[in-house]
């Protein structure tokens, strides 16, 4: 939905990830079944943004002309509009292992950048052409930030590979918006043990590689652009997508990480609402209690913090219980994304004071006018966890955003 006026046109939703569905039969489905529900929780009648995940499967069905018409349906059908696609995970990611397998193809490969191709055309014949407040709408695509870190190793010739490929999307983007007059921009989403998952090194990467003279040349070449043109073209089309339960398992500064990014000439298309689990004080009990979270699907990095305030990091929750330090000095933060309304759990705390803090500075000087909650692994959380259905808990996600947006408004 348009949450604000026109002076701050930001437009706030949930990311569809949650839902089960990777050919488009089922993704249509889902979204019927579920995003009415929701849908009935805005107390509006204004138009209701979707921040659709689209597979790679489905995005080749949604290149025939029946499906899309059956897209184009449902939007109108339920009073709703497409503003962002989730483009981070590929193929299958309910109801079977995902890990690692959520990176790949990574963006040394070809597949993932005709992906990204195709999801961005389909959001470009989708985007509304501007939103009830009569402001342009500019859309985003999320995507894998690089590559997982093991793959990579520090491999210059990997690296220049992946830059490449994200300035050959550039080029693409470049082209929507000469032929359609929409303005799309990826965003690269960095996460715990993946190339990039800290602030710092994902300005290093746009400094040096994204931004770069290599990077102007390059899409000057591919597209006619001059120089100068290249420029203003990487800036607009490729950007950050800041996951917030990502940004606080590394132990960031919520404030100082958007500033950082806003100083370096970086644009956040998108901010990903999200929490994650944190033991302030680790102890036996406290792992102990912590297992049942150790599901076979999703990976659950874990990020570290002793008491000389050193991080050791963990691919996933498995690799932290044999390795992890085990004492009332350290803490622990856990890339498991729960709901947004909870400041405790039963045994735990949750980074929820992070994701305020990155509210109210929304809500204060708007950093993006993109809002997408994203709890996708609600389907997986310990029994006790999952009292109410996945639309009413969504709905009660939005509720409790809209309402500290409110707030801090006052």
């Amino acid at each position: 939905m348009l949450l604000t006026d026109s002076s701050n046109n930001t437009h706030l939703s949930y990311c569809t990830n949650i839902h089960a569905g990777e050919a488009w039969p089922d993704v249509l489905q889902s979204l019927y079944e579920n995003v009415p529900t929701v849908r009935a929780s805005v107390p509006d009648d204004t138009p209701f943004g979707l921040g659709l995940r689209v597979s790679a499967s489905a995005s080749k069905a949604l290149q025939s002309h029946t499906a899309r018409e059956e897209l184009r349906s449902f939007l109108t059908k339920t009073n709703t509009y497409l503003f962002t696609i989730n483009g981070f995970p590929y193929g299958t990611f309910h109801g079977q292992p995902v890990k690692e397998g959520a990176y790949k193809p990574d963006w040394t490969q070809p597949e993932r950048l005709g992906y990204t191709n195709d999801l961005a055309t389909l959001l470009a014949e989708f985007l509304p052409a501007q939103d009830t407040a009569g402001q342009p709408v500019q859309g985003s695509v999320s995507t894998v930030p690089g590559s997982y870190k093991p793959w990579i190793n520090g491999d210059e010739s990997k690296l220049a590979l992946i830059a490449g490929q994200m300035v050959q999307h550039v080029a693409h983007l470049v082209s929507l918006k000469e032929t359609t007059g929409n303005t799309i921009a990826l965003a690269l989403e960095p996460e715990p043990c993946c190339l990039l998952e800290t602030i710092d090194e994902t300005v290093d990467f746009f400094q040096q590689r994204l931004f770069s003279q290599a990077a102007q040349t390059q899409l000057s070449q591919l597209t006619g652009l001059s120089l100068t043109e290249a420029n203003d073209a990487l800036h607009t089309h490729i950007g950050v997508c800041y996951d917030v339960c990502h940004a606080a398992v590394e132990f960031e500064n919520p404030i100082d990480s958007i500033r950082q990014l806003q100083h370096a000439g970086i644009t956040i298309p998108k901010v990903q609402l999200s929490s994650a689990l944190r033991l302030t004080n680790v102890t036996a009990a406290s792992v102990n209690h912590l297992k049942p979270f150790a599901e076979p699907v999703y990976m659950h990095q874990v990020v570290e913090k002793n008491r000389r305030n050193e991080l050791s990091r963990f691919n996933d929750l498995a690799d932290a219980f044999r390795g992890g330090a085990i004492d009332a000095g350290s803490e622990w933060r856990v890339h498991f994304h729960v709901p947004v309304f909870l400041d405790t759990m039963e045994h735990f705390d949750t980074t929820q004071y992070f994701l305020k803090e990155i509210l109210a500075l929304q809500a204060r000087e708007p950093v993006t006018h993109h809002l997408e909650i994203e709890t996708y692994s609600f389907n997986v959380l310990p029994q006790q966890y999952q009292q109410v259905s996945v639309a009413q808990a969504i709905a009660r996600e939005m509720h409790w955003v809209q309402t500290q947006l409110a707030d801090a408004r006052v």
